[in-house]
């Protein structure tokens, strides 16, 4: 399974504040498993960014929540899409292979990461998820919700590179300048301002080397707190969960 962890409120928080309605949207599948991106997790992040909103003086953000079966999947999708449109931004707290898709379900919608995907691994017990193959940080939130690691193929971070021609790759006419494609989209968007700022670089040094990692959430393994939650949804297409200010 994708297994995941939760970006940090403050950057949560950060990312929809100019924002006047916004969906935390959860997946039930992978992220719900490793405690990171399902119903009760949204549930709980969504409280707490109201919160962190409010002492910034944005109480006036309204946030709800809904969980899907799995965001990497039109059919389940389909099943939000005609909510989805009451919203001026998406927070995603499915893997980064799920903010994309969202992203390119509603092109004309921000997007924005609520996890950082870690790792593909296994289950090893409640609360521990062992490294199975590498990933790495979650940067979809400084390019439109669209990852210039994976779809550049120089991994270019601060726009394009010389070899592009008419939003093709050099390499092939058949693959997508991935920078003609951010652009493309946060001119859409109106956030074409975000990509004036320098992008720090990768840091790949939990990505190529350093032995296989592990997730221990303490608060969730069995004996930790006497009890452990079920490990998996139920499969539903969960209702909306509103709140106001």
């Amino acid at each position: 399974m994708i297994v995941a962890d939760r970006k940090p409120i403050p950057e949560i928080r950060d990312q929809i504040k100019d924002h006047r309605k916004v969906l935390f949207l959860g997946c039930g599948t992978c992220v719900t498993v490793c405690l990171a991106g399902g119903e009760r997790e949204i549930g709980i992040l969504g409280s707490s960014v109201r919160l962190a909103l409010r002492l910034i003086g944005r109480g006036d953000v309204v946030i709800d929540e809904c969980t899907i079966e799995r965001q990497c999947e039109e059919a389940f999708v389909d099943l939000v899409a005609p909510r989805v449109v009451e919203y001026d931004a998406i927070c995603s707290f499915g893997c980064g292979a799920g903010v994309q898709f969202l992203a390119e379900r509603f092109p004309n919608m921000s997007v924005y990461p609520g996890l950082n995907t870690q790792f593909i691994g296994v289950l090893q017990s409640q609360g521990m998820d062992r490294e199975m193959r590498r990933l790495r940080r979650v940067r979809l939130g400084e390019f439109a919700g669209i990852c210039p690691i994976t779809r550049c193929a120089k991994r270019q971070l601060n726009g394009p590179c010389g070899g592009s021609r008419v939003g093709r790759c050099e390499l092939s006419a058949d693959l997508e300048c991935a920078w003609q494609t951010i652009y493309e989209r946060s001119r859409a968007l109106g956030t074409l301002g975000r990509l004036e700022t320098y992008a720090a670089p990768q840091d790949w040094s939990t990505s190529l080397d350093g032995g296989p990692r592990r997730i221990v959430r303490e608060d969730q393994r069995i004996g930790a707190c006497g009890m452990a939650r079920p490990a998996s949804s139920s499969g539903r297409c969960y209702a909306f969960s509103r709140h106001t200010s």
